[in-house]
């Protein structure tokens, strides 16, 4: 299943980079998604090529029933963000994996972070969130796909959150 989703932030690329590295903004941004634990670590310097690893435990009470059967009572996410170093323009591009502990679920995408217009800038996510299981992946597919938007705006409003009291 494709995903898309951008967000606009009113700060520069290299501000919304020096956030994306920060590992409070990486907890802050999972404890807004309901997480019940997370880790988080950075590797490299958001001035240039940096990777962010992070991993959250999250319930599974708003899962279907047809998911909760391959995942438990809660839902161990592993991320990995890798982004380049940035371009002449501010520019930089990146890759994101997500997956799900314990089930073959994956979103795997390319990530961009470019400047847009005086003191913005847009963070842009477009994917493939995939789920390995015979005859119901599309419907584990459809299941989570409203859980990643919702991770995505709340990434967002995080962001805009963490962007404001800097």
């Amino acid at each position: 299943m494709r995903i898309e989703a951008a967000a606009t932030y009113p700060a520069t690329a290299d501000e919304v980079a020096r956030m994306l590295a920060d590992p409070e903004f990486v907890r802050r941004r999972d404890a807004a998604a309901g997480a019940l634990s997370s880790t988080a670590e950075t590797e490299g310097d958001p001035a240039g090529a940096f990777v962010v690893r992070s991993t959250r435990s999250l319930p599974t009470d708003d899962v279907p029933q047809v998911a909760r059967r391959f995942v438990g009572d809660t839902l161990e996410l592993r991320q990995v963000d890798t982004w380049e170093a940035p371009g002449p323009d501010g520019a930089r591009a990146g890759s994101m994996t997500l997956e799900v502990s314990g089930a073959p679920v994956r979103l795997s995408a390319r990530l961009s972070l470019t400047p847009a217009g005086e003191g913005q800038a847009t963070e842009a996510v477009q994917g493939d969130l995939v789920a390995s299981v015979p005859l119901v992946g599309g419907k584990l597919e459809k299941a989570a796909e409203p859980a990643v938007q919702a991770a995505i705006r709340s990434e967002e409003r995080v962001g805009r959150e963490w962007l404001a009291g800097r």
